[in-house]
């Protein structure tokens, strides 16, 4: 099988990454230049018709596309470490904090990216009255998700899950366009330092 991806500071492919460590997985990335835009050459395309990465090739053909859901599959043929949880509520836990940290924190950091940040200026139509907007959008999902951190040392609780790779990639991200953690987080600066020390978290 083959995985298409690009480098950090791209946080999608990152996540994928982060977690094949976690799993102790050894699937070296096929590198796609964003900067190039060969994630939308016909060659990629192909593989996935949105023109983005990640997108993982099985040996039959059959490619899966969206970080969760690729994933969600290494987690299947290799189910240790866990890390969408093992019983029924372990695993709708994950689902709903990954689902949390998607609309709360990826959404805004996003919208800033693509209507606000000038290295995209080019490649959309931005509206940077809502690019600007979502800066308080995700100061507003940092607080929230601080006062959550306080409940245990990951944001699930006590153990690392796909929820905190999700949630690192964003953050680092959001670091990288200009968007830091508000030194007021404690919690969730605490939090980021303690996933970042992992040794998964530079892959």
């Amino acid at each position: 099988m083959k995985l298409y991806g690009s480098p950090t500071p791209a946080p999608n492919p990152r996540r994928v990454r982060i977690f094949l460590a976690e799993k102790g997985i050894d699937l070296p990335e096929t590198r796609i230049d964003l900067m190039k835009r060969e994630h939308k050459a016909p060659e990629h395309l192909a593989r996935n018709s949105l023109g983005q990465v990640p997108t993982l090739e099985l040996d039959d053909g059959e490619t899966i596309s969206e970080t969760v859901a690729i994933c969600r599959y290494f987690e299947e043929i290799q189910p240790e470490p866990s890390l969408f949880g093992r019983t029924a509520i372990e695993k709708a836990r994950v689902d709903m904090w990954v689902r949390r940290v998607e609309f709360q924190l990826m959404v805004p950091v996003g919208a800033y990216w693509r209507h606000f940040h000038p290295r995209t200026a080019a490649l959309l139509t931005q509206y940077k009255d809502f690019g600007e907007s979502n800066v308080d959008a995700y100061a507003k999902g940092q607080r929230w998700l601080d006062g959550e951190l306080a409940n245990g040392p990951f944001i699930t609780g006590d153990a690392f899950s796909i929820a905190d790779i999700c949630a690192l990639s964003t953050v680092d991200f959001a670091a990288w366009i200009g968007l830091p953690i508000d030194p007021e987080c404690k919690n969730l600066q605490a939090w980021r330092e303690r996933v970042s020390a992992r040794p998964s978290a530079s892959a």
